[in-house]
């Protein structure tokens, strides 16, 4: 049995992940500013019982994330802490050194951060989870229309990259990148737009949109995409379903 901290283990992604290493026998702490049963009190931002909360653990999984310089110093001291774990295995995204936002290049930042830590690292970056695809296309309730960027995604579910997690805990440390994973198909975002429209019963038109800038061309150039046989099984349809 192995001990694990997840950072981020309350979250839409650290849910299953924290169930899925459960179901696999590991101890499993999760790191929280809250108390809570199984939680480990710590604040990432301050560094705060950071050192106490990492104690004892073999393996810190990190799927906290933050917007910014937050997400930067978060993982710097939560890596400052973890100096004697086994293994520290770190969420990021496909895209991120190809598409450029100011978001991106933060998380870039935290992932060249684990890679000159000396702490022995797996880095796994997946694509778009189906929940943000959602999230995309709910926040916009309010208007005419649905929105959709013309450009093609390859969403994953949060429970398909969950089972990634638990096989890369299981695994030796990688020291670099595991190989990027995303969901089983690649749709143009309308094409998306049009089954969460039906999925959801809502009447309001979908809207393909082209957009100037590189951020919009690197995603039309396939940046957010992985190359090579998909990894997850759910598809946005059945996710919606």
């Amino acid at each position: 049995m192995t001990s694990i901290l997840v950072t981020g283990g309350t979250g839409t992604l650290g849910r299953p992940t924290v169930a899925g290493l459960r179901a696999a026998g590991h101890q499993v702490g999760v790191l929280s500013r809250k108390p809570g049963p199984d939680r480990v009190v710590a604040d990432l931002t301050s560094g705060a019982g950071l050192d106490a909360a990492v104690e004892g653990s073999d393996v810190v999984v990190h799927l906290a994330t933050s917007q910014g310089r937050r997400d930067v110093q978060q993982t710097r001291n939560l890596l400052e802490a973890a100096a004697g774990v086994q293994h520290l295995i770190l969420m990021s995204i496909v895209g991120i050194d190809r598409i450029p936002l100011a978001y991106y290049r933060y998380k870039l930042e935290t992932e060249r951060l684990v890679a000159e830590s000396g702490v022995p690292y797996t880095i796994l970056r997946a694509t778009q989870f189906h929940n943000l695809v959602d999230q995309i296309f709910a926040v916009q309730r309010f208007l005419p229309a649905v929105f959709a960027p013309a450009v093609t995604l390859q969403p994953i579910a949060v429970e398909d990259i969950a089972v990634r997690l638990v096989e890369l805990v299981d695994g030796p440390p990688v020291m670099g990148r595991a190989p990027d994973i995303g969901g089983p198909e690649l749709h143009p975002v309308p094409d998306l737009a049009r089954a969460w429209k039906q999925a959801r019963s809502t009447r309001r038109p979908v809207l393909p949109l082209r957009l100037p800038g590189g951020t919009f061309r690197a995603y039309a150039d396939g940046a957010a995409t992985v190359d090579g046989p998909e990894y997850g099984r759910i598809t946005f349809a059945e996710y919606l379903r």
